[in-house]
Order: structure tokens, then sequence, then C-alpha cells
């Protein structure tokens, strides 16, 4: 039987495209697809990360398309989606992940500053979105992942406009896939919620507190991230995946007790995303122009946090093996009562 996404012309392999793939949980998840053979389309705006990108993509054993756009440009973003059709045939997965942010209190980030932020992180998934349905609507057939985060629901202090951009991709997805499910299309969207991760990014965004910024403890590695990406491009009948135990402990909390966690990060999120005793940048960082442009360098998946960073998480093989563990409780719950059963019998006899 031949696999969903096969043509008459084509040999199989998946057509996947992954905006922000030139770093960061974007790179890590453009090197998981290629390990299954899948030919990836890499999106983002620097040069020096899509080379590199695109060499891994190789060596790991896909096929690799390197296409520079801002992600802010829809033009410029259907036109790369036309790119990678025009090369391959046709798009099965989309991976939404590019963004930028700001590190500052609110009343610190200019008009100019928050627009930015929205525009790449926010609209350049509309714009994503949008490219992506223009080619898969018409086959009847495809996926688009969004990347969320726990801030997708939470935020949190000194990042507004990137928190800002994830409620609102939040709400846009849950639209779209209301619209989906009407129309029977057999198009589907997922959203995946991320944790604190182990990328460049803390380096790289524009950055105006006291200390260098860092991800709120405890940090992933960005190849958790990226096993829960591609899952969930292969499972999107689910409408949305946590990754990380403190993912699940953030949002649980959130629609438990929102004011109580209101308080308790006005107290601790101010110190726990910035390194203490160390000064931190305060250049424009990635926010306008890429961190690894022509005179830039490539910063590859992980940031600074390889010493702290977890590498595997039990809480995302649960939340990808649901199933199973369902059916093991159910079982352990049968035994035991089982087990309770002849034991009463027992000592009635």
């Amino acid at each position: 039987m031949r696999a969903p996404w096969r043509t008459a012309v084509d040999d199989g392999r998946r057509v996947v495209v992954v905006t922000g793939a030139s770093g960061g949980v974007g790179r890590a998840t453009a090197r998981a697809f290629a390990a299954r053979g899948d030919r990836v389309a890499l999106l983002a705006r620097g040069r020096e990360g899509l080379a590199a990108a695109a060499d891994e993509v190789q060596r790991a054993g896909g096929e690799a398309l390197t296409v520079s756009v801002d992600m802010a440009d829809a033009k410029a973003v259907e036109d790369a989606a036309q790119q990678v059709v025009d090369a391959y045939g046709h798009i099965d997965v989309w991976v939404n992940d590019a963004f930028t942010g700001v590190f500052a209190p609110f009343t610190e980030i200019t008009p100019d500053e928050f627009r930015r932020v929205t525009e790449v992180t926010y609209l350049g998934f509309v714009f994503g979105t949008r490219a992506a349905l223009r080619h898969m609507l018409p086959r009847d057939r495809g996926t688009i992942v969004q990347v969320g985060s726990a801030l997708a629901y939470r935020g949190v202090p000194l990042q507004a406009a990137y928190c800002g951009a994830k409620h609102a991709i939040q709400g846009f997805n849950e639209s779209l896939r209301c619209e989906l499910l009407h129309s029977r299309s057999r198009v589907r969207t997922t959203m995946v919620q991320l944790p604190g991760l182990n990328t460049p990014q803390f380096d790289w965004v524009l950055n105006r507190m006291p200390g260098r910024a860092r991800p709120v403890a405890p940090v992933y590695q960005p190849e958790v991230a990226a096993r829960a990406i591609v899952h969930a491009a292969g499972h999107a009948r689910r409408r949305e995946y946590w990754v990380g135990g403190s993912t699940a402990a953030t949002l649980v909390a959130n629609a438990v007790i929102p004011g109580l966690l209101d308080r308790y990060l006005a107290r601790t999120a101010f110190d726990g995303q910035q390194e203490g005793g160390t000064r931190g940048s305060h250049g424009p960082g990635n926010l306008w122009e890429p961190a690894d442009g022509p005179h830039g360098h490539d910063h590859g998946a992980h940031g600074r946090f390889d010493d702290e960073a977890i590498g595997h998480s039990p809480q995302e093989w649960a939340s990808r093996n649901r199933g199973r563990v369902g059916a093991g409780l159910l079982a352990a719950g049968v035994g035991a009562a089982v087990t309770a059963g002849l034991r009463r019998k027992a000592r009635a006899v």
C-alpha cells in the first residue's frame, strides 16, 4: 500500500518545510526529519546557518533545499513555498518555527520593536500557514505543525512581545483547525508547546536586562523538542502536544491557580530569566538582521547551557505514547483490583 503522501511521480519521500531552520529548534528538527530520509526545505534569513544546516541534513540521510526568506514578508514566503514545490512537486509537512524576541520590561520596548517581534513570530506563522495551505488544500493532504510554547498560555514578565505572539498563534491555530474540520479537509494542523530550551536564541535576541538572558530552569535540549515535532507531524489528528514536565506543570497551574502564578512569576521570573554577575548584550540582536548573515557565523542548534540541559523527557515520551501509557495504567488498575479481590476471598476462606 502506498504511503498517503506518495504520488505517481515521486519516490515516496516526504517533503518537509522547516522555518527558522538555521539554528535552535528548527535546526534540530531539520536533522530529525532528515534522519528519516525526508527531503527538507530549510527556510531562514541567515546564510551561514542555512549552509551548515543543509550540510547536516545531507549527512543525516536527507535531501536539502535552502531558501533565504524573511518570514515577516508575506510575498517572499509565498515565493519560498513555490520554490519548494517547483523543486519537489508538493509539500507534505510545513513546520512553523521562526521567531525573534526582546528581553525587556514592556515599557522599554519601542513600538517598532514590538511590531517587528509580532510580524516575525506571529504573522510569520500566519504567512507560512497560508503558503502551505495554498499547496496542500488542492491535494487534500498535508500537515502543518505550529511550534508553540508554554508561553502560548502563560505570559511571563520581560517577554511581553513574544508571549503576545505565542498567545495569538494559539488562537489563530484553533480557529483554523475548526475550519478544516468543518470542511472535512484531510489537511491537518497541530501545535507543540515547548519548555525552556538550550538554544542560541538567548545570545542573539535583543536584551535590555542587566544580566545575560537565559531560559527558566529546567532547560531541555532542542532534540527533545525535535522528536516531539517529528512525532506530531505524523500524528496530527491530535490538536496539541506538551513537551517537558515544566510545560505540563505550568499549563495545569495556570488553569487552576492563575492569580497565584502571577504572584509567583512576579517574584521569581525576573531573576530566573537572566544570569547574575554577567552583563547583558544591549545590541539589536537578530531583530532586524540575522545573527548568521554575511558577517556573522553559524550558531548551530545548541546554546551555552549544555552542562545543565536535559536530553530526555519522560513527560514528552508519555505524551507521544499516551495510548500505551493509558493501557498500562488500566492494566495496572485491573491487576490491582483482581489482586485485592483474591485477597478478600482468601481471608473469607
